[in-house]
C-alpha cells in the first residue's frame, strides 16, 4: 500500500472515532498544529528533502468538534452494498447487483436503511413488488442502519490494529 493512499483514524478531542483520512491530510493537521499523533505506522515515513516524519496511523484533534446533527452513515447505494458485504441478500449472489425495497415503494415501503438491501438483478426481479415471505424469498439478514464507529470498522474494508481499540470491541476484526 503506498503512502497516498493510507488511511488514518481521526479521533475527536475525547479520543471518540471521528472519522477516516487521507495520510497527506493527516500529516497537515500534524504539521499545522492541530492534531497530535497518537500512534503511526512502524517503518514507513513521510520524507522531505530535510527530514524524515513518522507517517500516521491515528491522530488526534487538538480542538474538540461538536457534531449534534450527525445521524450516522448516509444512506446511498455503495453504503448498502458495503453493509451487505456486496452479496444478495436473498442468494447470496456477488453479480449485477442493485437494491430492492423489502417493503415494496407501491406500497408505501420507504427508502431508509430499514427498508433496502442488496439483491441481484434476477432476484429483484422474481421478488417483483411482493414482500420477501410473499415471494418465499426469505433474507438473510435483517436490514439495518449501521452506527458511524460500526461501519469504520466493520464496513470499510481493512481496520489497522491500533484503531481496534477506539472503534470498540468486536471479536474478530479480520
Amino acid at each position: 500500500m503506498s503512502i497516498g493512499s493510507r488511511k488514518v483514524l481521526v479521533l475527536n478531542q475525547d479520543f471518540s472515532a471521528l472519522s477516516v483520512c487521507s495520510a497527506y491530510k493527516a500529516f497537515i493537521l500534524l504539521h499545522r498544529n492541530k492534531a497530535e499523533l497518537v500512534a503511526e505506522v512502524d517503518d514507513l515515513k513521510f520524507q522531505t528533502i530535510s527530514h524524515d516524519f513518522p507517517l500516521p496511523s491515528i491522530i488526534r484533534l487538538n480542538k474538540y468538534i461538536n457534531l449534534p446533527y450527525r445521524s450516522g452513515v448516509m444512506l446511498t447505494r455503495q453504503n448498502v452494498l458495503k453493509r451487505d458485504n456486496h452479496q444478495c441478500q436473498f442468494c447470496g449472489s456477488t453479480k449485477d447487483l442493485t437494491l430492492d425495497h423489502v417493503m415494496p415503494r407501491s406500497r408505501n415501503g420507504k427508502t431508509s436503511w430499514d427498508n433496502l438491501v442488496a439483491a441481484c438483478k434476477p432476484c429483484n426481479s422474481k421478488k417483483g413488488d411482493y414482500t420477501p415471505e410473499e415471494a418465499n424469498m426469505p433474507l438473510r439478514n435483517k436490514p439495518f442502519k449501521p452506527s458511524f464507529v460500526m461501519f469504520l470498522r466493520d464496513f470499510n474494508g481493512h481496520v489497522a490494529d491500533d484503531w481496534k481499540l477506539y472503534l470498540g470491541a468486536k471479536v474478530d476484526f479480520n
